[in-house]
Parts: C-alpha cells; sequence; structure tokens
C-alpha cells in the first residue's frame, strides 16, 4: 500500500471527512484491520483565507508547494490537495514535487462522464464559481459547466465560510442549497458537483434531484485506487 500524502485545513472540518473516508474505504476494500498509511500536513486556514481575499495566490501557491514537497521528503508517494478552491495554485504544486499529484477536477470529470451524463452543475466557493480554473478544467473533458446565477452564487458562498468552515450545519442553508440546485437542474444540469469539500457536510446526493457528485468521496476513491495498485 503506497502512502498517501494529504494536503489540508482549508478548513480542517473537511479535511476530517479526507481522513475519515480514507481509511473507511481501505478497510472496505482489505478487510480486517487494515487502515489507510498517510501522511498529513494541515496549515492554518488564516492565512490562506487572507490571501484568498486579497488574491494573492501566488503567496498562497508558494506556501502550499512548501507543503507538499514537505510531504514527499517525508515519504509520501501520492498526494491529494484536500480543497477544490486551491486547486488554483494545483500547478505549483505539481512543479514543486515529482510523486502522483491527483487532480480533484480530472477524477470528478471521468465520473460524470461515466454517468453518461453531458451536461453538469457546479457549486463551490465564489472563487471557484467565478473564476474558471477548476470549471474549465471540467469543461476540458468534453463536458458542460453550468454554474449558479451571481446572486445564488453568494449565497452558496457565504454558506461555506460562515457556516461549514466552522462546523456549523443549518438546515435552513440546506433549503436554500436545494432551491439553488432546483434552478440549475431547470436550467439543464444533469448532475451536480458538489465541488466544495465543505459542501458535503451540509448535503448529499440524495438531496439532489439529478445524480450529485461528492468531490471529496470521489478524490479519495482515486487515491485509494492508486494507493492499492501495488
Amino acid at each position: 500500500m503506497k502512502k498517501i500524502g494529504l494536503l489540508g485545513g482549508m478548513s480542517w472540518e473537511s479535511t476530517a471527512l479526507y481522513y475519515s473516508l480514507l481509511n473507511e474505504l481501505v478497510r472496505e476494500r482489505l478487510g480486517g484491520y487494515h487502515s489507510a498509511r498517510c501522511l498529513l500536513a494541515s496549515v492554518d486556514f488564516a492565512p490562506i483565507e487572507e490571501m484568498q481575499r486579497a488574491g494573492d495566490w501566488s503567496s498562497a501557491g508558494t506556501l502550499l508547494a512548501a507543503e507538499a514537497r514537505s510531504l514527499e521528503d517525508a515519504g509520501a508517494e501520492l498526494l491529494l490537495l484536500c480543497t477544490n478552491t486551491m486547486h488554483k495554485v494545483a500547478d505549483r504544486i505539481e512543479e514543486a514535487t515529482s510523486v502522483p499529484f491527483v487532480h480533484l477536477a480530472d477524477v470528478t470529470a471521468r465520473a460524470v462522464i461515466a454517468a453518461g451524463l453531458e451536461s453538469v452543475a457546479f457549486l463551490g466557493t465564489g472563487f471557484s464559481m467565478r473564476e474558471t480554473f477548476h470549471t474549465d478544467r471540467i469543461a476540458g473533458h468534453g463536458l458542460s459547466v453550468i454554474v449558479p446565477e451571481p446572486d445564488e452564487q453568494q449565497v452558496v458562498h457565504d454558506v461555506i465560510y460562515d457556516e461549514l468552515v466552522h462546523g456549523i450545519v443549518r438546515d435552513e442553508s440546506r433549503a436554500s442549497y436545494r432551491r439553488i440546485i432546483d434552478a440549475l437542474v431547470d436550467r439543464g444540469a444533469q448532475g451536480v458537483i458538489l465541488g466544495c469539500t465543505e459542501i458535503e457536510l451540509l448535503i448529499s446526493p440524495d438531496d439532489c434531484p439529478v445524480p450529485g457528485f461528492p468531490t471529496t468521496r470521489l478524490h479519495v476513491e482515486a487515491a485509494v485506487d492508486l494507493a492499492l495498485d501495488e
């Protein structure tokens, strides 16, 4: 079993989900007392969040590249960046390391294609919905990607940063997300990408009237496939 490097802490709430899923899937596949071989570099989210708001992606990329190198130096044989939004600087991490980097957008796109869909909605932070670093990579696999309207994007973003990253899960917010998903389906979405790790603390595929794609679980499944491919 290869050792998986987790680059997390953005937020730690979602990173805990990564760790839990990783071990659950290894146990399911290998049985007995098996668990995942992994290393975790958990950054302080506060300065990262400040860099996001300031648009200082260069500094964020430098910081995360250094953390990724530390994971490789410690023995990680493949890397997971435990956040959708910070895949904006994924190229910096890939340039700084030599072990396989499991890109979340590619994993997600392959799952959507395997489901036979052509058009998919994307929910995430305001950064990943407004900008195209993530949606363009998904679209590059031949998919049509629909994002919420600007006012809906603000609702999705605020719930993530004001509630979910702090471990707050509210029924009212779940209802708001469901309304936004319904609107995206009305606009032609055949499926919904839950494109922020924290969103999976609030919404599951069962909350979607069309197929839902939880990116954290998909990311972890791909990592376990690689880790067990001896």
